[in-house]
């Protein structure tokens, strides 16, 4: 399939050292031959680089006649709507504000900044009011989401 093929050759660009923090996110073939590849870098993603991607994967799909004459490739980062897939991706945005939807049924939804990442959860830090009697008490705390209670992680811009 195209997917495995352009993972391969996604991976044998990315021992470069221009491109040593790049990353997969996903790579999808439409049946409209459209291909998109959405990469992502532990530091930035300039346009520049998913241009060059864009013409390194083109030249291949051209000169093997994988996708014939006609077809579109959009080579991007996953944009801040799509939801966080990879551990790789945490890791990026901590400092950020993320929303968090759970797989549970009656688990509310969750808002918090991002301030840790590992390979099994995420944590985020949260405002919680406590009540002590008539009192409220407003404080924060940090709370570990592994990630396979996690339906849904996107991050919330900040607007100044």
């Amino acid at each position: 399939m195209i997917e495995q093929k352009m993972e391969a050759l996604l991976a044998e660009k990315f021992k470069e050292e221009e491109y040593a923090d790049f990353f997969i996110v996903e790579i999808r073939m439409h049946s409209s031959n459209k291909l998109d590849v959405f990469i992502d870098s532990d530091t930035s993603l300039p346009l520049s680089k998913c241009q060059k991607i864009s013409r390194y994967l083109e030249y291949h799909i051209d000169e093997n006649q994988w996708l014939g004459e006609r077809y579109i490739i959009e080579v991007s980062s996953p944009g801040i709507s799509r939801p966080l897939t990879l551990f790789r991706q945490y890791k990026k945005n901590i400092g950020r504000k993320l929303a968090i939807n759970f797989l549970k049924d009656g688990v509310k939804k969750r808002e918090g900044k991002l301030v840790d990442a590992n390979e099994t959860a995420c944590f985020i830090e949260e405002k919680v009011v406590l009540k002590e009697g008539k009192k409220k008490i407003r404080t924060t705390e940090i709370t570990e989401i592994p990630y396979d209670t996690i339906k849904k992680a996107v991050i919330k811009p900040a607007f100044k």
